[in-house]
């Protein structure tokens, strides 16, 4: 009787201890912020080409999606290429963190939704001024070049004007060649194949048609089968024309 009893015991603690494993493995997981099935997002980039400004955060859903004050010529995110968002409608907000403080930002709140197609890119254009702040966004036709030695290239012109100004071409002295041309304030463009091993080309943007030079810039070595977006930028009456380069994949 005492070995029964002791066999039945022994059993009971066998039981408990198995139902109280299933029950660890079978509860829900309390991992809310942990989210490894990206099915149902878009992939996203903000370009900040709006002159002068500054300190400015990107809000999702009235949550804060930048670690760091995006200024003019900015993209976020700066590391990687881009950050994930539900499919969807989203509404954004992009505002200078300088409101509700002394001395107050003269620049106004940007607000906007966007329907947002899950499993596709997507990049954000911030342009104009700080006071009349717009926003372009562009689903981005990425993929990866067959060539080892190409990647793709794109332009978007967003120069800044009170009033009209001429399009522009852009001519690569390497390629001997204009790689787009009769671009308007606020064109994007596809991609185009590029050489990516070409140790060193300078790019000139130019009133379409002429040889009126507008800017030049040099472009160092690009890496082979990525995807680059070049902005046109600053302010078309002033010394502040501009451009920057940012990888899109």
């Amino acid at each position: 009787m005492k070995i029964i009893k002791i066999i039945s015991i022994s059993l009971g603690v066998v039981i408990t201890s198995y139902l109280s494993l299933s029950c660890a493995k079978t509860s829900p997981e309390k991992l809310a912020g942990v989210n490894t099935d990206f099915n149902n997002k878009a992939v996203v980039q903000v370009f900040v080409a709006a002159v002068n400004a500054t300190r400015n955060y990107v809000y999702v859903d009235a949550n804060p999606v930048t670690g760091a004050l995006l200024s003019s010529g900015s993209v976020f995110p700066s590391q990687g290429f881009g950050f994930n968002v539900d499919g969807g409608i989203r509404a954004f907000l992009v505002r200078d963190t300088q409101v509700n403080k002394i001395p107050v930002t003269t620049q106004v709140p940007l607000s906007f939704a966007e329907n947002l197609t899950a499993g596709k890119h997507f990049t954000i254009f911030i342009y104009d001024t700080i006071t009349t702040p717009k926003q372009l966004i562009v689903q981005d036709n990425i993929y990866k070049p067959a060539d080892t030695g190409s990647c793709r290239l794109r332009f978007a012109n967003f120069i800044y004007n009170p009033s009209a100004v001429p399009n522009v071409d852009v001519y690569s002295f390497k390629t001997g060649t204009n790689i787009f041309t009769n671009i308007p304030v606020t064109g994007v463009t596809d991609y185009v194949s590029y050489p990516s091993r070409v140790p060193l080309d300078t790019l000139y943007v130019r009133e379409t048609g002429t040889l009126n030079q507008l800017l030049k810039v040099s472009i160092s070595t690009l890496t082979p089968f990525r995807n680059y977006t070049f902005v046109y930028r600053g302010s078309h009456r002033a010394t502040t024309k501009s451009s920057s380069l940012f990888a899109n994949f």
